[in-house]
């Protein structure tokens, strides 16, 4: 076995799911706000999204492994999308205009991201980040989003 087999060998995520307790409503979040295309669904059972080269599923909670429903004040996951820098701000005046819950305005990040936060039905955290040049990142450290070199 060489040293790049097995786990070793993963070279991309291939896909995500995030697990619903409403699957319907979560589907309707998605394809409205995002304007994500279905690319295939079993109706009931799960719904995939193409986003990019790659898949964004949902799926209902309920097989043995997932575990209970998460408390409403919680995010289960958070998933960022990336989008050039003018699109950040574009993306938060369209949430805005949709009603939509925005944890943070868009920020330029002490490093070179500039980020927009906010939920989904489920309250998963969702984020539209842009690369920046590291000059537009912001001074000093906001405590939050703080990145640690070398972990």
């Amino acid at each position: 076995m060489n040293e790049l087999s097995g786990l070793r060998a993963i070279r991309s995520i291939g896909y995500v799911i995030i697990l619903c307790d409403d699957l319907n409503r979560m589907k309707a979040f998605y394809k409205d706000i995002f304007n994500f295309e279905i690319e295939e669904q079993e109706e009931g059972h799960w719904i995939a999204f193409r986003v990019g080269s790659q898949f964004l599923g949902l799926r209902p909670r309920g097989r043995s492994y997932d575990g209970p429903p998460v408390p409403a004040v919680s995010a289960s996951v958070q998933v960022s999308f990336r989008v050039p820098p003018a699109d950040v701000d574009i993306a938060f005046q369209t949430l805005q205009e949709k009603g939509v819950d925005i944890i943070e305005p868009p920020t330029n990040q002490d490093f070179p991201h500039r980020t927009l936060f906010f939920r989904d039905p489920e309250n998963n955290a969702i984020e539209i980040f842009a690369d920046i040049h590291p000059r537009d990142s912001a001074p000093e450290s906001s405590g939050v989003h703080r990145v640690v070199a070398g972990q």
